[in-house]
């Protein structure tokens, strides 16, 4: 069937597209880097006409053109379910805020709210031949949005990545009511990060010889993630899966050098599954039309069923701050808020779940603050505001560079102390005498 008619009658410029939204209104924009381009531009000419606009999307890549003005938060309202440095800016201009949730249920949360949007728009693949616009490398929860949206514009960018492979990837032209074909800027990037330090490289070997040939990969944001993913390109590991929340760099380099095929995998045996991707050019390049990949909601990705039906899962996730109870904050300093819950405490489930599987929370035993302290990342409790990511019941391996731990079915004090053996010399002491008042320090020996 030829979809050329229908495309030419739906096809708009971008300040007609935004006509439709209206003071009040809650407007989807996109997710990661599919967050609109050309229509965030027409919309932002319309700020004088326009108030109490709730715009909803997660990790900006870049700042939008209805935020560049000053008073911007008096027209529109950034609602995110994931935060980027970008967002944390706007939260410090009282522009932005948070909608905590477990990622896994985003699709679900769309297609049961009771405030569906009005209008929905995002950054889409040209239309194929039988009329579908692939979301590119951002599956996630865009077909719940389109199925609940009162209008969908596709803003038409040539250089979005085609991901293919799995299943709610793409909306159909029938479903859609406008189309706007962009200026097709490039892709927006996340930076792989510097080089790896020592630190990084010291916690990536203690992961890395943890993991057999044949499990199944997941790997979170950050710089010692990475480093285990280059780290495992260099080993001999063989015959690796991947089943992750978001693809980064580190899986193309992994599977360039050979590891990754698949063939282990209990479930979507030879593809490498996966809910978004965001990183450089050579990633993107790497999952565009990609037979192997396999592009699939974040409802399936982060299923706590689809992790455990996977053997030897291994999930390698940072942490902000953890408690001598086991408590891990990856979320916020306190009550300044970072990034949010992603899919963390559902990859540290399932992994626990999983045939052989193991989870693996990573951090630096310290970090220094702008005046040049050196402060511990292994704290007595939690700062006030802080948010509990993973409870101290699910919490698995932590490590840093002065070793691992497996907290699981440890009592108080073998916790303290296993955390405290971790924890870097320079605090240990002061550690151990906290544990004491805390009530969860057994001996009194190091």
């Amino acid at each position: 069937m030829d979809y050329s008619k229908e495309y030419a009658q739906k096809l708009v410029s971008a300040d007609e597209a935004v006509k439709v939204i209206q003071s009040g209104d809650w407007v989807d924009y996109g997710w990661c880097n599919a967050t609109v381009d050309a229509l965030d531009k027409a919309l932002a000419k319309r700020t004088d006409e326009l108030t109490n606009v709730n715009l909803r999307g997660g990790i900006l890549l870049k700042m939008p053109a209805v935020f560049e003005r000053e008073d911007a938060g008096e027209h529109f309202t950034w609602n995110s379910w994931h935060m980027s440095g970008i967002e944390r800016k706007l939260i410090a201009r009282g522009c932005a805020y948070y909608a905590p949730i477990r990622y896994s249920e985003l699709p679900r949360y769309y297609r049961e709210s009771t405030t569906p949007d009005q209008v929905a728009m995002f950054q889409v693949t040209p239309m194929d031949k039988h009329g579908y616009f692939n979301f590119g490398p951002n599956a996630s929860h865009m077909m719940a949005v389109c199925e609940t949206a009162g209008k969908i514009i596709v803003e038409v960018n040539k250089n979005m990545p085609r991901c293919l492979g799995g299943f709610e990837n793409g909306v159909h032209i029938s479903q859609v009511d406008a189309i706007v074909e962009g200026e097709h800027p490039p892709i927006a990037e996340m930076g792989a990060g510097g080089a790896p330090t020592d630190v990084d490289i010291a916690v990536a070997k203690l992961i890395v010889e943890e993991i057999p040939d044949g499990a199944c990969l997941q790997l979170g944001i950050g710089g010692m993630p990475n480093t285990v993913g280059s780290m495992i390109a260099e080993s001999d590991l063989k015959d690796l899966g991947v089943h992750t929340e978001m693809y980064v760099d580190a899986f193309v380099d992994i599977a360039k050098a050979g590891k990754i095929n698949g063939s282990r995998k209990n479930i979507d045996r030879f593809r490498q599954t996966f809910a978004f991707g965001c990183g450089t050019k050579k990633m993107y390049d790497y999952i565009d039309d990609n037979p192997e990949l396999l592009s699939a909601p974040v409802s399936y990705t982060n299923d706590i069923r689809s992790i455990s039906a996977l053997d030897h899962f291994i999930s390698i996730n940072n942490a902000v701050d953890l408690d001598l109870f086991g408590q891990i904050n990856a979320e916020s300093a306190g009550t300044k808020h970072i990034s949010g819950a992603g899919g963390q405490l559902d990859f540290v489930l399932g992994a626990y779940l999983s045939n052989g599987g193991k989870s693996f929370i990573c951090c630096s035993s310290s970090f220094q603050t702008k005046d040049g302290q050196l402060k511990s990342r292994i704290v007595p409790t939690l700062s006030t505001g802080s948010i509990v990511t993973d409870t101290r019941a699910n919490t698995h391996f932590v490590v840093t560079e002065y070793g691992k731990v497996n907290l699981k079915g440890l009592s108080a004090w073998q916790r303290a102390e296993a955390l405290i053996s971790i924890a870097h010399p320079d605090f240990r002491d002061e550690l151990i005498r906290d544990a004491e008042k805390l009530n969860i320090w057994r001996r009194s020996n190091k």
